[in-house]
């Protein structure tokens, strides 16, 4: 009997040392739209102090913390990027997200110009 008990709490205590993944189940997904940063803005510096780099994977967001890393999907062909928030915005009413043409590139055409989105927070 006191083996069972000593088997039992060693099992009891062992289990909560163990490092499975967490995921994070609170996460919002937001849809809307996303459209990326006009060239004339490469190389200014953005609302985080960083420099914004078209060929970076980068976005702008009015509510997330700089450096926060979410996951945009193309809704119309189901590609995803993972892109880090540096700046603020976008200002134009029914967008969510501006993501640097690279990042854009990687959904979409960047003739499409402005796609509709789901926005998920990673981290």
């Amino acid at each position: 009997m006191n083996k069972l008990i000593v088997f039992a709490l060693l099992s009891l205590i062992l289990s909560g040392c163990s490092s499975s993944p967490t995921i994070n189940s609170s996460a919002e997904v937001h849809r809307g739209k996303a459209s990326f940063y006009a060239d004339k803005y490469h190389g200014r510096t953005t609302a985080s102090g960083t420099v914004f780099n078209q060929q970076a994977l980068s976005a702008a967001h009015l509510d997330l913390a700089f450096g926060t890393r979410v996951k945009v999907t193309n809704i119309a062909n189901n590609k995803s990027v993972i892109v880090s928030i540096n700046d603020r915005g976008p200002f134009v009413h029914g967008r969510i997200i501006d993501l640097s043409k690279k990042a854009f590139s990687q959904i979409a055409s960047l003739q499409q110009g402005v796609i509709d989105v789901t926005v998920e927070q990673l981290d």
